[in-house]
């Protein structure tokens, strides 16, 4: 008997092998903080919110594997419970450096917008796996 379901264990090797990307951004994290790169406070902070919500998502994600093969969801809701807060991690993320991104930058450009759909990404598929978890 297989501990993981094949979609949850694709899934959760792509999770791992992601953690690589997680890195590269806490180095280029750690050469802003060490005015290695030139940024402005806000860049700092939102690269730093980035570079958390990248690490922590993707784990939450891992654990979110597991529990989805622990509902009885299947079509469109066990997607979203399988792959919301994955997808969250990357959108959620690349929100925060993309909106961020150039010289001298003080405040968000329009690309913050892909962090709000990184913020529904993360609620649609907490909530779907909440669900899946409570109705199985």
């Amino acid at each position: 008997m297989d501990i993981l379901s094949p979609e949850a264990r694709s899934t959760a090797g792509v999770l791992l092998l992601s953690i690589l990307a997680v890195e590269f951004g806490g180095l280029f994290v750690l050469r802003l903080v060490r005015r290695q790169q030139p940024a402005t406070s806000f860049q700092l902070a939102f690269a730093r919110a980035g570079h958390a919500h990248a690490g922590v998502l993707v784990t939450l994600g891992l654990v979110a594997q597991i529990l989805a093969d622990a509902t009885t969801l299947t079509g469109l809701p066990a997607a979203l419970a399988r792959s919301g807060i994955p997808l969250a991690a990357i959108l959620m993320s690349a929100g925060f450096f993309l909106s961020s991104a150039g010289q001298g930058v003080t405040q968000p450009n329009r690309l913050i917008t892909v962090l709000y759909a990184g913020v529904v990404a993360l609620g649609l598929g907490a909530g779907f796996l909440g669900v899946g978890l409570l109705t199985a």
